[in-house]
């Protein structure tokens, strides 16, 4: 297990940013930005751009402060509420998820995004590596929705989603979906993807000819929404860690 307090080791040819990211600083993006700015030593040396691979035994100052110290691996569900923006700061001042979340959890990075709009499962960890880890297609993992849709459902073409779809020339895997239950000219339905690429279900819908009134993620891998309310935070055990996540807990 993760001791809180042990100094964050460098891998060999790592980029600077991706460093800074790990150590839960700043996102990548932002630390290119922060790089750009001047305010990044390597080694006593100021950095002008991010394009530098690091060693083990460099010295990184931010600010003229060492990198934090590494610590403990967490994870939190959260119930995003629609109306927020999954990022740090929104170029248009709109609203979001990070603006929300109680002080007591820090800086935490989100697993994916969920679009304005959109609502449901959220995962929140401390960890940027764990993050892009459960991010990765190859990880496996299914996520899962409910949504609502208005226009006539046609479940021979739900069916037809498990072979995969494109859509004005992207290609969507496989997906399962199902009707669970018509409303006058609404209807829910159920879908799982393993990718998740942008906007993904709201444009395979309207390929179909449906639009989406509600996109609700219901779950990520193993981790569930269940009754946490909206806006609810609810941290990951570290026994239901170390069952799902391995050595990214060890």
């Amino acid at each position: 297990m993760r001791r809180a307090g042990n100094p964050e080791p460098i891998p060999s040819s790592e980029r600077v940013a991706k460093v800074m990211a790990r150590a839960g600083l700043c996102s990548r993006r932002e630390a290119e930005q922060w790089i750009e700015a001047g305010r990044v030593r390597v080694n006593g040396r100021v950095l002008t751009s991010p394009a530098l691979n690091l060693s083990a035994g460099d010295e990184v100052l931010v600010d003229g402060m060492p990198l934090p110290q590494r610590t403990q691996a967490r994870l939190w569900r959260y119930h995003k509420p629609p109306g927020l923006m999954t990022t740090h700061k929104d170029p248009q001042g709109r609203p979001t998820v990070f603006e929300k979340l109680p002080e007591e959890l820090g800086r935490v990075v989100s697993v994916g995004r969920l679009d304005l709009t959109s609502e449901g499962l959220l995962l929140l960890t401390n960890d940027g590596r764990l993050a892009r880890h459960m991010e990765l297609p190859s990880t496996g993992w299914t996520r899962r929705y409910r949504v609502r849709v208005h226009g006539r459902v046609e479940e021979a073409a739900l069916a037809g989603l498990a072979s995969g779809i494109t859509v004005d020339g992207i290609r969507y895997g496989p997906i399962e979906a199902a009707l669970e239950r018509v409303q006058g000219s609404n209807a829910w339905l159920t879908m799982a993807l393993h990718e998740g690429k942008n906007r993904e279900i709201r444009r395979v819908l309207m390929a179909l000819g449906l639009d989406v009134g509600r996109l609700i993620r219901i779950a990520y891998g193993p981790f569930q929404l269940g009754v946490l309310e909206r806006g609810g935070v609810s941290e990951v055990t570290g026994k239901v860690m170390r069952e799902q996540l391995g050595r990214w807990w060890e």
